[in-house]
């Protein structure tokens, strides 16, 4: 069974964080959320409160088949912040593990130097200011470039659990879980 983390912060993106964790759970995937702080109740941007399951701490030193940062504002600068966060991110590459952001989180891929010379998305002008170097912005609602999938954002997050389900567990299982919504 893959194990994924979902690193949930203050301010992250509710429709992004919930649609990432269902679906990967449906898919029967082991699913850990973790704050970043003691506190484990995440205010998210819109308002809306989710309750982490432990916290960032307490699984840091974990490996995982994948790492999945939700976006939103303030969330992704959280993430972006934190070094337990880079170092796991950077890791988790170097294991040959996913790692994948959706919306403003590319952000902290490219603090932790993994959207270098990469094909990439994001929210659109969320990495204009501070772009990878050699980094290729494609304007599609998921974009895959090795190991690294990243999504523009709330409207694409379906799509791109769909996509983490596929790479962890095979077409088959995406479809199970894709016909489970009536996508298809």
């Amino acid at each position: 069974m893959s194990k994924v983390l979902v690193p949930l912060a203050q301010g992250c993106e509710e429709l992004e964080a919930v649609t990432i964790i269902d679906l990967l759970v449906r898919a029967g995937i082991e699913v850990t959320t973790a704050s970043l702080d003691a506190e484990r109740v995440i205010t998210a941007s819109r308002g809306v409160q989710l309750v982490a399951q432990t916290t960032l701490d307490a699984v840091k030193d974990q490996a995982f088949d994948l790492i999945a940062l939700p976006g939103g504002l303030p969330g992704a600068d959280y993430l972006q912040q934190d070094d337990r966060i880079l170092k796991l991110l950077k890791s988790t590459a170097e294991q040959g593990g996913y790692v994948a952001a959706i919306c403003a989180a590319p952000k902290v891929l490219v603090k932790a130097g993994l959207l270098d010379n990469k094909q990439i998305t994001s929210f659109p002008g969320a990495l204009e200011q501070n772009p990878a170097p050699g980094m290729e912005y494609l304007d599609q609602a998921v974009v895959e470039d090795g190991r690294i999938i990243t999504s523009k954002g709330p409207g694409t997050a379906m799509d791109f659990a769909l996509t983490l389900i596929e790479r962890l567990e095979g077409q088959a299982k995406r479809n199970e879980v894709e016909q489970g919504l009536q996508r298809i």
